[in-house]
């Protein structure tokens, strides 16, 4: 039974290893900065579908999200993709620091995020560059809609 199931995740990877090569690349790490600003990580599970994880801060604190994309061709340009996604977010920031606030008290929010950008990736050098929309929705702690994420993340790519 052993055997059966890890030549079952072996096949799995593979495929799914295959499927990634079909894409500009497989994984990429960098940087995202806009209004908000950290570090990124995206990594493709199929031939047009990554996972993204982003770590960043804002208002002196930080949050962190996971986003599932779906990536299409863009404008029949080589290496060049536009892309739309969900996921969700969960952060923490100390209310002395944020001018939204209502009694400076610390605030941990949990949210649903959006996202929808275009990305290129350079076939001279391993690298990509992005940009895109990240609305989110607050469902716990400071609760609401916040429209202003966007960003330009640069990407290694391998």
């Amino acid at each position: 039974m052993k055997k059966i199931i890890m030549l079952i995740a072996v096949l799995v990877f593979t495929v799914s290893f295959a499927q990634a090569q079909a894409r500009d690349y497989n994984t990429g790490i960098g940087l995202r900065g806009g209004w908000d600003y950290g570090l990124t990580i995206k990594h493709f599970i199929g031939n047009d579908t990554a996972l993204e994880g982003i770590i960043a801060t804002r208002w002196k604190g930080y949050y962190v999200t996971g986003l599932f994309e779906i990536h299409k061709d863009a404008f029949d340009m080589d290496r060049l993709n536009w892309f739309y996604g969900l996921g969700g977010h969960i952060g923490f920031w100390d209310g002395d620091n944020v001018k939204w606030a209502d009694d400076k008290k610390s605030y941990q929010v949990i949210g649903i995020d959006g996202i929808l950008g275009l990305e290129w990736s350079l076939r001279e050098i391993p690298f990509s560059i992005s940009i895109d929309w990240k609305p989110t929705y607050n469902l716990s702690g400071y609760s609401g809609f916040w429209g202003d994420q966007g960003a330009l993340s640069i990407r290694y790519i391998f």
